[in-house]
Order: structure tokens, then sequence, then C-alpha cells
């Protein structure tokens, strides 16, 4: 039988190669697709969520959701995603429109529907958040909630702090590391380096000459012009296709577990993602603040990935 997701994303450049790998998977059944504001408004992503779903042929629908973040004014990312998310290439859904239930609904009914299901969020996890505060008895019924967000013990990409998924809602990432879903943490981190896709790999996708992998390439165009700018790194950084890579296989991972929370209220390090590495959380000193956390699960964080595995695996989506 083959498993079944939900994918929730604000989808930009990476998230649409993300969305393909779980399209594309054989053993993968997507039940639904759930958009929210993040690298684009909310209208903009799930257009480029249609659009992509278009693409691969696939009859999956897409609910667009949250508009804005809990309780903040929502900040966008298309200085490095292009004002449409995919590079400002003009790609355009023909024919799908977006379901009827806003997508906070449709998360409820696909999980009811589908107990033991996976959830993989590649956006600020507003949707999620609202999901779960309405119907807490979820978390019991998901088998895997894998996020792609945070920067673990490292630098953050929006802040020195925080990576941009957790720091658009942070509220709304600490309902869900407070929760009891199944949470696996997919930090940016994990695209960086020789995950990277450099020349010879951006080769390697368009030798495949299929629609996908030509997409794949050119909505991420200006999004590898801002990584060098970011970074210095030349290339394209995929963090939504490595955390749904994870997600198919975490095999491709080293993992270990911690206890996780984030910091909403400081203004040095909103959206930080803190990880009790060294099991310090329950100490004396620490455990008034971190007694709400304690009373849920450890959280399952992914250090370092097979970069090898990772390129094969988003070569195999492409072709």
């Amino acid at each position: 039988m083959p498993r079944t997701f939900l994918i929730d994303t604000d989808t930009a450049s990476d998230d649409a190669v993300a969305l393909i790998m779980a399209l594309r998977a054989s053993d993968v059944r997507v039940a639904a697709i759930t958009t929210v504001a993040g690298n684009v408004n909310v209208d903009q992503c799930t257009q480029n969520a249609l659009y992509t779903v278009e693409l691969c042929g696939a009859e999956v629908p897409v609910y667009k959701g949250a508009d804005r973040p809990l309780a903040r004014h929502h900040e966008n990312a298309t200085w490095f995603h292009g004002r449409d998310g995919l590079g400002d290439h003009g790609f355009a859904p023909r024919q799908r429109k977006p379901g009827p239930l806003h997508g906070v609904d449709a998360i409820i009914e696909t999980v009811d529907a589908n107990p033991g299901l996976v959830i993989v969020t590649l956006g600020p996890l507003t949707n999620v958040a609202l999901a779960i505060a309405k119907r807490p008895d979820l978390a019991g019924k998901v088998s895997r909630c894998v996020v792609m967000g945070g920067a673990p013990c490292c630098e953050g990409n929006v802040t020195p702090a925080a990576e941009f998924n957790i720091w658009v809602d942070p509220e709304a990432a600490r309902v869900v590391m407070r929760s009891a879903l199944p949470v696996e943490l997919v930090g940016w981190h994990l695209c960086r380096g020789k995950a990277v896709l450099g020349d010879s790999d951006i080769a390697q996708v368009l030798a495949l000459n299929t629609d996908r992998a030509r997409f794949a390439i050119e909505s991420n165009s200006h999004a590898r012009k801002a990584l060098k700018i970011q970074t210095g790194e030349d290339g394209i950084c995929l963090p939504d296709p490595v955390a749904m890579c994870l997600a198919l296989d975490p095999s491709i991972g080293q993992w270990s577990s911690h206890y996780v929370d984030v910091e909403t209220q400081s203004e040095l390090t909103r959206g930080m993602t803190v990880v009790d590495r060294l099991n310090v959380g329950d100490d004396e000193r620490n455990h008034a603040v971190w007694a709400d956390v304690l009373r849920q699960p450890k959280r399952k964080v992914c250090w370092t990935i097979d970069n090898g595995r990772w390129k094969d695996a988003l070569l195999a989506a492409l072709k």
C-alpha cells in the first residue's frame, strides 16, 4: 500500500521541486496540498502549487490556507524567490483551481480520512498550528510530521538566529513544537555546502530533457542569484526538496532526538529553534522555563545527510 502524504507549503521555487518529488514518488499518494502565506502571499503560492500539480499531470486537490501568521504581519521572501516566487518567468496554471475548503479544514478532514498519514510542512506552520488548536486529537492520527524549518545549533538565513519558515510565524512553530505531533525537524543547514546544486549537477538535471527538469532549474534562477549574495555559495540551494527527500527516505539523514522550543519574545532571537542537544532542559536551573516542552515527546532532528543519495533522488524525480 502506498504511503499517504499531506503537504503544507508556501509554494515558491524550492517548494515546487519538493512537490514534484512527492507527486512523482511511486510509493506515495499525496492526498492534499494546503498553502500558507510565507515566501509569497497565499494567493500566489496557491497558484504556484496548482501550476506544479498541473505540470506533473497529477489529480491532487490544492486548498488555500492562512493568509497571515497567527499574531504578526506577513513578511515575504520575494527578494530571494522573485515577485511570483518562481523566478518571475510567467509560470501560471491553465486549468486547475483551488478546492472549496479552507486549508485548515482540509488538513483536519484529510487527517481524519487517512489516519497514519505523513504531514510534510514546507512553509510557516500557521495552518498546522490552527488545525491542532481546533482539533488537538489530530496529533495522534499522524505517523510523522516532517518540518522543513529551523537552524538547529547554527546560523539562520533571515536573521543570525532564525530560519525563514520559523521566523515568519514563531508563535505557530511554538504551538507545533509543544504539541503531541511526531515532529521531525529538517533544518536549513542541510541544503548548504555539498548539498547545493553546482554547475555539474545542474547540467545533469538539464540533460534529463524533461519539462520538470527544465522547470526545476528555471524557477530557481532568481534564487541562485540571491543565494550567491546571501552566502557566497554559487549554485541552487534546495531546502524543501531536501526535506521531502528525508520524508520519502529518512535513512538518507543522520538523526537524534531532543526537546525543541521556539523563541517568540526576543527581538534578537525571534524564531530561533532552541535544541536541547545536551539534555540540560530538565536540570533544576532550566526546568521552570522548559516545563511545557518537557511534557511533550522529544523531536527528531536531522544533522547531516548523504549528499550523493539526495542528488540521486532528485534526478530520479525529475526524469
